[in-house]
């Protein structure tokens, strides 16, 4: 038994708990780090930059994880490269889609994708309240969008499915390996996806933006998806997918600390919602894992008296 798992059979109401602040962490580490790399969108593009990054975290996780090859049954490799490739998949559409339209309303469909997650994962009916209330507090955060384009969707709504999946094989994948073996293998895995965009961009990276890459890559993907790993380990799929409401609001958190971007009153209203949304699906998942515990040992065999 790993420590998390030891950690999760201890302490069932504060597994919740401890997800909501490994994702608050790593969705401020890759929205800190996306600031740090728009300045290199210019010129080595989005997806350049996206797939660099994605290469030095991974060099950095396989140097300190150091995963082995051998003795991987078919099951835990087939989840490797699929959660690999959703890593890919996810930036790839995700920038694919900000890039025909705005920014809220490429935000809100990606989160449509652990959002299903979430939904899927309910014990009961009045459950869906909670992932419901997350979409409309990341509307509200998002704002209002003018003219749609079609494709801008189409990639919107196929980096959600990836997001969905990225969320679902987290769980798979934490499963099937120990440690973060399995994740360093499986950014590995995303970084070689990517290679087509991130070798050609390799010339057009300023002799001063390789350290801003390097930042970039450790926080915004080695940290923040190591985090949101760790997160399902300690939860689970449904209580994690909900909480990644929390990625459009320390965007605007932070695009308000770091840029100087304005908070209106809907951004506001947005933001306590999904945080209430949060705090519910923390509460319930809290609850369901004592009641859970508490079932485990009142149907426990007792040992029979010695003599």
């Amino acid at each position: 038994m790993t420590f998390l798992s030891s950690f999760r059979a201890a302490h069932p109401r504060s597994g919740p708990l401890l997800a909501l602040g490994l994702v608050l962490v790593g969705s401020s580490s890759i929205q800190v780090s996306a600031a740090l790399s728009s300045s290199l969108f210019a010129t080595v593009g989005t997806l350049g930059v996206s797939g660099l990054r994605m290469a030095v975290a991974a060099l950095v996780l396989l140097a300190l994880t150091r995963p082995s090859l051998r003795g991987r049954p078919p099951r835990a490799w087939r989840g490797v490269v699929l959660y690999g490739v959703a890593m890919a998949a996810m930036n790839v559409l995700f920038y694919a889609a900000v890039q025909r339209l705005p920014l809220g309303l490429a935000v809100t469909l990606e989160f449509l994708g652990p959002l299903t997650v979430a939904a899927a994962g309910v014990a009961r009916r009045r459950e869906l309240a909670l992932p419901a209330a997350a979409l409309v507090g990341v509307l509200l955060v998002a704002g209002p969008v003018g003219g749609v384009d079609a494709l801008g969707v189409g990639f919107g709504l196929g980096a959600a499915v990836a997001f969905g999946a990225y969320t679902f094989l987290a769980g798979r994948v934490g499963d099937d390996t120990a440690g973060l073996d399995g994740l360093a293998l499986s950014v590995a895995v995303g970084a070689l996806a990517l290679l087509p965009f991130s070798v050609p961009a390799v010339p057009r990276v300023a002799a001063g933006g390789w350290g801003v890459l390097v930042v970039s890559g450790l926080l915004g993907v080695a940290l923040a998806f190591s985090l949101d790993f760790l997160a399902v380990r300690v939860s689970s799929t449904r209580v994690v997918g909900t909480l990644f409401a929390m990625d459009p609001v320390t965007g605007a958190l932070v695009g308000a600390a770091l840029l100087g971007d304005p908070l209106g009153v809907r951004a506001v209203a947005g933001i306590l919602l999904v945080s209430a949304a949060g705090a519910a699906t923390i509460w319930v998942a809290g609850r369901a894992a004592s009641g859970a515990a508490d079932d485990a040992i009142d149907t426990a065999p007792v040992p029979a008296p010695l003599g």
